[in-house]
């Protein structure tokens, strides 16, 4: 009877598509978690980072300013001593700038990175996550119905 089909386990497509509703059940909140920790990532370069080295430059900027306006008073009092005291206040403050400079200038191109190498893989899965919200529930049903056509069949051989 080569018309027939060898129908050994209906239970082992049960199976498999028990762990498919598994692997459904786990992979959506993994992606979710991925794409929320990206999110994070952004905004905390974007916004937290950002705004806190602005401040600190603001405020870098003003202690130059403090030390350039003790250096120009104590040029024009004549102290000697002062004035390379104050001399090295100003430099130190200068590095301070820089250094806060260079900090915006890395948090900028860190942000640019972030987004050149998260794009792909974020487009990546929000395919994937369509794939499992809309394809999986439709092949976990389709598995259903071939269950149940290959239990009917098995019942029409065995009476046949």
């Amino acid at each position: 009877m080569p018309d027939q089909a060898k129908i050994t386990s209906v239970e082992a497509i049960e199976s498999f598509r028990a762990a498919l509703i598994l692997y459904l059940s786990q992979a959506r909140p993994a992606l979710e978690e991925i794409s929320g920790e990206i999110v994070r990532a952004k905004v905390w370069l974007q916004n937290d980072q950002r705004r806190l080295w602005e401040s600190e430059m603001r405020r870098r900027l003003k202690k130059l300013e403090e030390a350039q306006q003790e250096l120009f008073s104590a040029r024009i009092s004549n102290f000697q001593e002062t004035t390379s005291l104050q001399q090295m206040a100003v430099q130190r403050s200068q590095r301070s700038v820089r250094e806060a400079e260079e900090k915006l200038a890395r948090l900028k191109k860190w942000d640019r990175e972030l987004e050149n190498h998260s794009e792909p893989l974020v487009k990546s899965a929000e395919q994937f996550q369509t794939f499992l919200t809309i394809e999986m529930p439709k092949a976990i049903a389709y598995l259903a119905q071939v269950m149940k056509t290959l239990e009917a069949y098995s019942g029409v051989t065995q009476k046949g």
